[in-house]
């Protein structure tokens, strides 16, 4: 409430004098005597009710549109949908300060204060979010409707009943028109914003309002830099180019002298924003950075906007890639634009640094992976080792890794014979998993916002979505709501990825896509049959963490220890913990439990002596410039 009048009449009110200037013409302090007749609750309409010229026509012109209000109630209804979306477009286009600087339309988002607490910032549940979901847009869509159609014929049955009044204002129209032709060639200036009176203002004066169409469409379109920049933390974006093609987004959190960094990798229908999504006090990247490592932070191919260096490729081409392309054309990538970022960035601040880099990195990579990320790093190591190349790792955490998933639900099994069985039809028609257009983008984004504003509605759909994947318990309706599900891009998930689930799944084995044919598996392993991951473990040489939630239901516990008895098996150094998690707490939800014990995994990669000498004599460098001046 803001001085007697609610923030949501205060914003139907707005829109109605944005609509219709002419309504100043109408009122006048002679009516302010008159008794308001029963109609709707928006203050604008008590302001267009108090606009008659006299007692005596008041009267017939009250019940004359009250019978009108009522005959027309359904036909208000069906009409407010285009009205309304008509309303944002001419909005956007006739509001615009000419004076600001224009932003880039592509990505509009609004800007959070620096001066909020970490616990604003908890992206899934901010309390501070004010913005409105498909249900609250309804409700003001039909609140505009019924203003401008009951304003409408109160004003057309005033005019009829008043006829001279009519032809003095239809008079006015003209003379003003005139008016402003001749003024247009003396002041042509179009620079100074329009003043508008807010209703509820306690200062009488007219104050600017800017309007632009992503404010009344009231969503969230913030992205991973918008996070990072707004809790004071420094923000770098890298373009990596793979082999094949694809643009890929390299987001990092730099701390450029640093000798441990760590790379962050997402799970399907994720990105980067999942390591930041919880603020300052709950998120594994801002949690890495306070410990002194560099942070970087990936994302696969399979955005909706599909970038890549063939600007004309097309859809079935572009989705046309499985997890194999994940994990040895995009993590490859990835790793390689880190490793030569490090080594320039250690020359130029430790200048001996030349010395290591022909017998060991003169830095420490450790790599945190969720879910499809876990087993894309996964086939990643074991494709470099067996090609005899560099994979650059010190340390793997894996969070709920994907590779193995025999044991699943019956909901699962159901999409697995599905996708087995009808996939040369499917894939033909669905190219990949997303929602094609920018409107039903921003409608799931409102309706994530319904979710959390009505919480019997948020407790529905998070009931269903628990019971779809089996009964996990994540924060579905939480994750709905983050801003990198927003109209303006999305994580997709291509056919091939789902593809290549479905057969790790009916196989019982963790291995790279088959191609239908042993010819094609031919062309590309030079084996009849993919390489089965799960037999070559032997080539994983770095420590291995797994990490599993008792409470996942989408990849679970049984199968990451799967994954832990064939790497012991196979004489990996591996180690395996269990917490009280659904799939999506590894990321999404404020574990300070988890987040303790991944930082405790990555303390165990140190520095070696040599790194550690050359860091003793950079400062010992230091103390004597500071003594000599």
């Amino acid at each position: 409430m803001h001085n007697g009048v609610s923030s949501f009449n205060h914003f139907v009110h707005e829109l109605s004098v944005d609509s219709d200037t002419s309504s100043l013409e109408y009122s006048s302090g002679e009516d302010s005597d008159g008794v308001l007749p029963a109609s709707p609750s928006s203050q604008s309409s008590r302001l267009s009710w108090a606009s008659g010229s006299a007692n005596s026509e008041r009267h017939w012109t009250e019940w004359i549109t009250f019978v009108l209000w009522w005959l027309i109630f359904p036909l208000r209804i069906l009409i407010w949908i285009p009205q309304y979306f008509l309303r944002l477009f001419y909005k956007r286009s006739s509001t615009r300060a000419p004076s600001s600087p224009r932003r880039n339309q592509r990505s509009p988002r609004p800007r959070v204060s620096k001066t909020m607490s970490s616990k604003d910032h908890d992206v899934p549940n901010r309390a501070t979010d004010r913005r409105r979901g498909v249900i609250e847009d309804l409700h003001l869509g039909i609140e505009i409707c019924i203003e401008a159609i009951f304003d409408f014929f109160h004003r057309a049955t005033h005019m009829i009943l008043s006829p001279s009044e009519a032809f003095a204002i239809i008079s006015s129209w003209f003379s003003s028109r005139g008016h402003s032709r001749k003024e247009s060639h003396v002041d042509v200036s179009d620079d100074e914003p329009v003043p508008t009176a807010i209703l509820g203002d306690t200062d009488p004066s007219l104050n600017e309002r800017p309007t632009r169409l992503y404010n009344s469409m009231n969503t969230d379109t913030r992205t991973c830099q918008d996070v990072i920049t707004e809790l004071g933390y420094p923000y770098e974006a890298i373009r990596v180019v793979t082999s094949d093609g694809y643009v890929l987004f390299l987001e990092r959190i730099p701390r450029r002298d640093a000798r441990k960094a760590v790379y962050l990798q997402h799970g399907i229908l994720d990105s980067s924003m999942g390591w930041v999504s919880n603020g300052v006090v709950g998120s594994p990247a801002f949690a890495a950075y306070d410990q002194g490592y560099d942070v970087f932070l990936g994302n696969f191919r399979g955005l909706v906007s599909r970038d890549h260096v063939n600007k004309n490729i097309s859809s079935k081409e572009y989705w046309r890639y499985s997890i194999n392309e994940h994990g040895t054309e995009d993590i490859p990538a990835m790793i390689e634009k880190i490793h030569e970022i490090k080594t320039s960035e250690l020359k130029l601040s430790q200048p001996n640094v030349d010395e290591e880099i022909n017998q060991e990195e003169p830095y420490k990579l450790c790599a945190v992976c969720h879910s499809l990320g876990g087993a894309a790093i996964l086939m990643y190591i074991i494709t470099r080792k067996i090609k005899e190349k560099p994979h650059r790792l010190s340390r793997l955490i894996l969070l709920s890794p994907a590779g193995f998933h025999e044991d699943s639900n019956l909901g699962f099994t159901i999409v697995e014979y599905i996708f087995l069985f009808v996939s040369p039809v499917l894939a033909l028609i669905v190219p990949a998993f997303y929602i094609p257009t920018r409107f039903f983008r921003m409608l799931l984004n409102k309706l994530a916002r319904d979710f959390h504003n009505y919480p019997a509605l948020g407790g529905l759909v998070q009931t269903l979505m628990s019971y779809v994947v089996g009964g996990d318990s994540s924060n579905w309706v939480g994750v709905l709501g983050t801003p990198h599900y927003n109209m303006n891009d999305m994580p997709a998930v291509s056919f091939g990825v789902a593809k290549h689930l479905a057969q790790i799944k009916h196989t019982g084995k963790f291995r790279m896509f088959d191609y239908g044919s042993r010819t094609a598996n031919m062309e590309v392993y030079g084996s009849p049959e993919p390489l089965d991951l799960g037999e070559s473990y032997e080539f994983i040489d770095v420590p291995v963490d797994l990490v599993a939630g008792k409470k996942d239901k989408v990849i679970r516990p049984s199968m990451v220890r799967k994954h832990y008895k064939v790497m012991r098996d196979a004489g990996v150094d591996v180690s395996f913990n269990e917490f009280e998690y659904a799939h999506l707490d590894f990321t999404f939800s404020h574990r300070e439990e988890l987040l303790t014990y991944v930082m405790s995994r990555l303390l165990l990669v140190e520095v070696t002596p040599s790194q550690q000498r050359q860091t003793s004599e950079k400062g010992m460098k230091l103390k004597k410039k500071k003594k000599e001046v």
